[in-house]
């Protein structure tokens, strides 16, 4: 499957910026947003793009027949793909984790220490409606029990979207946006 994204808002700097140079550190890829957004496929999609290792912890946690739901071990699984990602950053391989990553916090943290390792760091923040989000994730039937509107609307209103002073703080960032429901858009450049 493959998501067509639009682009929405983009800020490019230095020589990391430029998708198909040598880059002479590793890179680290971070794509952001809220469950149904579409982080897994593009997260797949940019991986046979580039030579990457990806990083999510919904297909750990179905590999090992886990609870989606169960946030402490989600959490261990995160930090155990966080401490494999920093090896290979330091051994300037390309690591794309999708997490969601919901707080700047989390972002400013992955950054700074990409960063320490000698990495370049990008952003991708996937952006849909709740309509759309709830639509993709009713599709996939992949949550049991099953999200509903409600958490949709209460993760949407805990979500800290990356501003545009965020966005300057990395080599690389871009938002995207997933077409309304109904309509195809295709991929492009501001």
């Amino acid at each position: 499957m493959v998501v067509t994204l639009r682009v929405v808002g983009e800020v490019r700097r230095g020589p990391a910026a430029i998708e198909f140079m040598e880059i002479s550190g590793g890179r680290l890829i971070i794509v952001c947003g809220l469950p149904g957004s579409g982080k897994t496929t593009y997260a797949k999609q940019l991986e046979a793009k580039f030579p990457a290792v990806r990083f999510c912890p919904d297909e750990w946690m179905d590999a090992l027949s886990l609870d989606l739901w169960d946030e402490a071990r989600r959490q261990k699984i995160e930090n155990l793909q966080w401490e494999f990602a920093q090896q290979l950053l330091a051994h300037r391989q390309t690591v794309i984790i999708e997490w969601g990553t919901w707080a700047r916090s989390e972002r400013d943290a992955l950054r700074l220490r990409a960063r320490e390792l000698g990495a370049a760091v990008e952003l991708r923040y996937i952006s849909a409606s709740v309509d759309v989000l709830l639509d993709r994730i009713e599709r996939r039937r992949m949550e049991n029990p099953s999200v509903s509107r409600e958490q949709l609307l209460e993760w949407a209103d805990v979500f800290q979207a990356p501003t545009p002073d965020e966005s300057a703080l990395f080599d690389n960032a871009a938002t995207l946006e997933l077409p309304t429901m109904g309509t195809r858009s295709k991929a492009r450049t501001t």
